[in-house]
């Protein structure tokens, strides 16, 4: 059987609302500085995370990896990642950031976070899709927790997925949260959302 390539596709900004494959989203080149979801056979091309959403992650990020490196029982995160994209069957979406524990060891190319962490960004489209569409797609992928961090609302909504069963659990900027999946991780909402709003001073 004769080998068939798959064209590398070079994707932008220009490339949103275009039919792409799986397989050719996979090899694909982008052009940097722009989020990339594949939905249903079609390229969704979204503008890069605001500095309301950045910040935050990049200090999630730094207080996971002092956990994994400081904390007696830091070596339950096996890897966290910002900007990541998780393959959901067909689908393939970018994650703002996502963590692997419980693994003891690094995760494979395409292995499905253990958790995965959405900053809300603007809008009734984006607050739909991060509160109820992501969560039924991170659900099906396998992630077993999903954190959504709502700097407009001011809370953090964590959906747990054990074995079929989904719980919910709303927290308020004056909780500090912790999961049985990263033990001694604490992570104070006050101290996120004081980021969010500082670029809405």
């Amino acid at each position: 059987m004769a080998h068939v390539e798959i064209p590398v596709l070079s994707l932008g900004p220009h490339s949103n609302g275009m039919l792409v494959s799986p397989w050719e989203f996979d090899v694909a080149e982008f052009e940097p500085g722009w989020r990339y979801d594949l939905v249903n056979g079609v390229l969704i091309v979204n503008p890069p995370p605001s500095l309301e959403e950045r910040d935050p992650n990049e200090e999630l990020g730094r207080w996971l990896r002092n956990y994994q490196e400081d904390n007696r029982e830091g070596s339950a995160l096996d890897f966290t990642l910002s900007e990541q994209t998780v393959h959901i069957g067909p689908h393939r979406r970018r994650v703002d950031r996502a963590l692997w524990t419980g693994l003891g060891r690094l995760p494979e190319k395409h292995e499905t976070p253990t958790i995965a962490v959405e900053f809300v960004s603007e809008g009734r489209r984006n607050q739909r899709r991060d509160y109820e569409i992501k969560r039924d797609e991170y659900r099906t992928a396998g992630v077993r927790e999903y954190w959504i961090v709502d700097r407009f609302e001011h809370t953090m909504t964590v959906y747990r997925f054990d074995r079929g069963e989904l719980t919910k659990k709303v927290l308020s900027r004056r909780q500090t949260y912790t999961s049985p999946l990263l033990p001694g991780f604490r992570l104070p909402l006050a101290r996120l959302f004081q980021l969010t709003d500082r670029w809405n001073a």
